[in-house]
């Protein structure tokens, strides 16, 4: 299939991109490289410059160029931020997801995988199945349940399939063959855990931050389920699959289905950078659940995925390899072309 992977610039669409193009895909990716990197994007994939805000410079991509699918990666994802700017993320992510779907379903493209969040779930103290309630707390997990029900109706009135997969905590970075570092975290500003502490032992910052010790949890602070980039990628590639072969709606759980709180990822830091280095407690932030943990078990009995990479000390130290590699992210390799 003609791929059109919109925020392939990005760290999870890059690396699903690369995927798609391992399994014999054709990729065409399209980014507007606010928050991506023309260097991630990988070798062998088209690129196009371009704004989902745009809807004009959709209709050119799409009037010259037939797609059999969109893999849709483009959205802010701080759910932080997103408590103090709503406007933003309604506007970016469900606004313009609305672009594309009338974009797709006028230019008869009929197959779509979108990449949802465990963000759509209210916290519960079991790992959390597809058919658990929805309760989002913060802004950009409604933005995501939101662009869900678009699905669902895109879906009833034009056939437009689809598959959402809910992601826990995407972390990691892809390696290759050799053991060099391909493609791995750089967001600006980061945000995620994992990298943010990474940073202490690199010396980019005085210490990392524990936000909330008085969880309902065994330590205190939050748990969540982390999953290796390569672990999602490759479930997007089972998704295409299935909608080529026919399937019309699915939503899916991506993780591990086993939780780590802070403390224990901080931890793990430590023994795998062979450094010391502090960790601040302070005060929870706003939109954090307790506990995010997935079951997965619906993906592995109907598609048969399940995770390669599901150890947190493999997880972060394939991180690591790619901080220590390239502490200023892409910016430490040339720009392609």
């Amino acid at each position: 299939m003609h791929i059109l992977v919109t925020g392939g610039a990005g760290y999870v669409g890059s690396a699903t991109a690369a995927h798609f193009l391992a399994a014999g895909h054709t990729v065409t990716v399209f980014d507007s490289l606010v928050k991506g990197h023309r260097a991630a994007v990988p070798d062998g994939a088209a690129f196009v410059k371009g704004d989902l805000g745009d809807p004009a410079a959709l209709d050119v991509l799409l009037q010259t160029t037939q797609f059999d699918a969109v893999a849709h990666f483009a959205a802010f994802i701080e759910a932080g931020e997103s408590m103090q700017r709503p406007g933003k993320y309604f506007y970016n992510n469900v606004a313009n997801t609305n672009n594309l779907l009338q974009a797709v379903t006028r230019y008869g493209i009929k197959r779509l995988i979108f990449s949802s969040s465990a963000g759509v779930y209210a916290s519960k103290d079991a790992p959390l199945s597809e058919d658990d309630p929805v309760g989002p707390a913060s802004v950009y997990g409604e933005t995501k349940l939101m662009i869900e029900r678009m699905l669902n109706w895109y879906n009833r009135v034009a056939g437009l399939q689809f598959a959402a997969l809910r992601y826990f905590n995407a972390c990691g970075a892809m390696l290759d063959s050799d053991g060099t570092p391909i493609r791995g975290e750089d967001h600006h500003p980061e945000t995620h855990l994992i990298p943010l502490t990474l940073q202490v032992p690199l010396g980019q910052r005085d210490a990392i931050y524990i936000f909330g010790t008085d969880y309902d949890t065994p330590d205190g602070s939050c748990i969540r389920d982390y999953v290796h980039i390569e672990d999602l990628a490759s479930a997007h590639v089972l998704a295409l699959e299935a909608l080529g072969n026919g399937r019309e709606r699915m939503i899916y759980n991506l993780g591990n289905g086993r939780g780590y709180s802070v403390r224990e990822v901080v931890d793990v830091a430590r023994e795998v950078t062979g450094r010391d280095f502090p960790a601040i407690e302070t005060d929870r932030r706003p939109g954090d659940a307790a506990m995010l943990i997935a079951s997965s078990e619906l993906i592995n009995d109907e598609l048969g995925w399940e995770p390669r990479f599901p150890d947190l000390h493999d997880i972060i130290q394939t991180a690591w390899t790619w901080h220590t590699a390239r502490p200023r992210g892409y910016d430490d390799q040339p720009a392609a072309p």
